[in-house]
């Protein structure tokens, strides 16, 4: 038995989740649509250039939970994954899945994108485990700070291994999936690294590595890298 770790913005799904989020609640006029949308705009830009400020992004993206009621956010949570998520949902990625299931491996999900966002999205392909930045909730409310470390770049690897320390796994005969050079830290760590319809700067590493490059932004149930 393994461990397949998937990212899940760009991976598992076809678009960003936590930038649809912001965008979803520019549309709903829950928070100011010219500031937000541009700084929305800026932090996905510093993202895939490899320049996030995790820190200074978290402050941000996680303000609207602190500002509006639990039971107000998760009725429109609720909305935004009706609406925004279904139709970015990939066939092939649940195919991807059900194989490692049927091999008994175990599933999970390890992403930048807090776990209030994320959460609803990874139970839709049936996984159970979700390595993400929590949200900090006090008293009935969240505070707009997280817990512990944010799960990006170094941060996943860190996080990853006090879960497999707390669990007795290991990353013996590991697998992760992922879409961004932002994500090395952690590819490098597992012994099958694939990367995943990947953005340039990943595309050129996993070719000098010869490491397995998939799409599964198409109808065709990719098999080819079990091979590896």
């Amino acid at each position: 038995m393994s461990l397949a770790i998937f990212d899940l913005d760009n991976t598992l799904i076809a678009d960003d989740s936590d930038y649809l989020w912001g965008q979803f609640l520019v549309d709903q006029g829950i928070v100011d649509k010219d500031a937000y949308e541009a700084a929305n705009a800026k932090f996905y830009e510093d993202y895939k250039q490899g320049n996030l400020d995790i820190r200074e992004f978290l402050a941000f993206s996680l303000r609207p939970l602190a500002d509006n009621e639990p039971q107000k956010l998760y009725q429109w949570r609720e909305q935004f994954v009706q609406e925004k998520i279904f139709p970015i949902l990939l066939k092939p990625a649940q195919e991807l899945i059900n194989k490692h299931k049927v091999k008994g491996d175990t599933l999970m999900v390890i992403t930048a994108t807090n776990r209030f966002v994320t959460e609803p999205i990874v139970q839709l392909y049936g996984i159970d485990i979700l390595i993400a930045t929590t949200p900090e909730f006090s008293d009935g409310k969240y505070t707009g700070g997280f817990n512990g470390v944010p799960c990006f770049q170094e941060g996943k690897v860190t996080l990853l291994t006090e879960w497999l320390a707390s669990h007795s796994e290991t990353l013996d005969d590991s697998w992760f999936y992922s879409d961004s050079h932002n994500d090395l830290p952690l590819l490098n760590r597992v012994t099958h690294p694939v990367a995943v319809d990947p953005d340039e700067k990943l595309q050129l590493i996993a070719e000098q590595q010869e490491w397995p490059i998939i799409s599964l932004r198409n109808d065709a149930c990719p098999t080819h890298h079990f091979k590896k």
